[in-house]
């Protein structure tokens, strides 16, 4: 209630919200067709770790019925056939762009969600007197202008409404891009709500879909006219929260920007398998530089260090093997030097001879932050700070130079159990050397 008062005082009316989703279409695949212009048009697929499945599919794939994380191999004679042009994934660049999209947005509103790489909310509550329309049209030509990505906008009372306003957006091209449920009347809010699957609701997904088909709910107009109780009881509250947010009451808000990781996860599988630990120890070595590095940049300090190896559990051939190990810190630390010799003797504490292994990870977590961090009894001081100086050096020259250009020797140099990228597309954005020349 008081929150409610709170909000009234300053003009926004909890019972007329207005959130919007802006969505980029197949991220990963506009993005590449930003800095080759010669993909438009044509079927595109971007491929994950490995060059393995299709993580981004345009809408010529999508057409051919190629699923989302269809494999790679599977898909070749296809490929043969109708000229699919496959990308690895490039993520430096996806990272880069959606920061660039992202800070655009935040523009538009001064409360934004950045709930993934390419798609964020914004509170619209207080641009009433803007046609929300046309002002989703302004974001869609600002974003497009500065960026060259394709975005959708779809604009509800609730964040999942705004989510199926996204979905019809997306999948009926007279809105040209831009659908406000708000200003729908409710009979033609249901008609659209009637033609879009259950499976579509945010939460709900393949997993939920079959128990609610058993329940004859298999639209989300069938989820909307449920029971709320009634679904809290036969799933769980998060059901009911779907449930009411579909019927317009404010169950989930706008979550705050930039909240620091509770733990922070580097792994990746190897492009060859590995079977000797000189080139286990390089991957967890270039792994914990990787998640030292986020780190810092929450200015934040792990208590517990967690590496982890396994063989493929897809090989009938070979022996499974996984292990993993958690060492406890007796101080936390961001040090990237430390944090290796941890991990490195983690490593070599489950390592077994003998092993193909096909990937590795590490994980730091007990995360907290620099007034949160506390020393152990023995320490003769909190902050080492030949430590903290060090680091600041080795971020700032990796930051202006390039990743990698300072690193422990550890991580080693060839390394070729590095993953697959057989055609990755170029830093456009990212690496001096590989900028974008324009030549007469």
């Amino acid at each position: 209630m008081a929150e409610r008062i709170l909000k009234l005082s300053r003009g926004i009316d909890m019972s007329d919200r207005s959130i919007a989703l802006i969505d980029v279409n197949n991220f990963y695949v506009s993005c590449e067709r930003v800095f080759n212009p010669k993909l438009e048009g044509k079927p595109v697929v971007v491929l994950s770790n490995n060059d393995g499945c299709a993580v981004a599919r345009s809408n010529e794939v999508k057409a051919l019925g190629v699923k989302m994380g269809q494999p790679w191999f599977q898909l070749k004679n296809l490929a043969k056939k109708h000229g699919i042009v496959a990308y690895s994934s490039n993520y430096a660049l996806y990272a880069d762009m959606s920061n660039r999209a992202m800070s655009i947005l935040a523009t538009f509103s001064p409360n934004q969600e950045v709930y993934s790489i390419d798609e964020c909310f914004l509170d619209l509550a207080g641009f009433k007197a803007h046609n929300l329309i046309c002002y989703g049209q302004r974001i869609r030509q600002r974003i497009k202008q500065c960026t060259g990505l394709p975005v959708c906008v779809g604009i509800g009372s609730t964040k999942t409404l705004a989510k199926l306003a996204n979905h019809i957006a997306k999948k009926n091209h007279e809105f040209n891009g831009v659908v406000d449920l708000n200003i729908m009347s409710l009979q033609k809010q249901n008609e659209w709500l009637r033609k879009i699957e259950v499976s579509e609701v945010w939460g709900i997904g393949r997993r939920l879909a079959p128990r609610l088909h058993e329940m004859n709910i298999k639209t989300v107009l069938d989820l909307k006219q449920a029971c709320p109780s009634r679904m809290r009881s036969c799933f769980s509250v998060v059901m009911e929260k779907i449930v009411r947010e579909i019927n317009g009451t404010t169950c989930i808000e706008l979550e705050e920007i930039n909240l620091p990781k509770k733990q922070i996860v580097s792994s990746r599988s190897f492009g060859i398998p590995v079977s000797d630990l000189a080139s286990l120890e390089e991957s967890v070595s270039l792994y914990i530089s990787r998640a030292a590095e986020k780190l810092r940049r929450q200015r934040s300090y792990a208590g517990a260090v967690l590496v982890t190896i396994r063989t493929s559990p897809f090989n009938v051939k070979e022996s499974y093997y996984a292990n993993s190990l958690t060492i406890p810190l007796s101080t936390q630390t961001n040090d990237t030097v430390l944090l290796t010799n941890i991990a490195l003797w983690g490593l070599r504490k489950i390592y077994r001879y003998g092993y193909k292994y096909q990937k590795a990870g590490v994980m730091l977590s007990n995360l907290v932050s620099t007034h949160n961090r506390q020393s152990d009894l023995f320490s003769l001081e909190l902050v080492d700070t030949k430590s903290d100086n060090l680091m600041q050096v080795i971020d700032q020259i990796n930051a202006r130079m390039g990743r990698n250009t300072l690193k422990l020797a550890s991580q080693g140099f060839r390394q070729p159990w590095k993953m697959k990228q057989g055609n990755k597309s170029p830093s456009y954005t990212t690496s001096w050397d590989e900028l974008i020349c324009v030549t007469q």
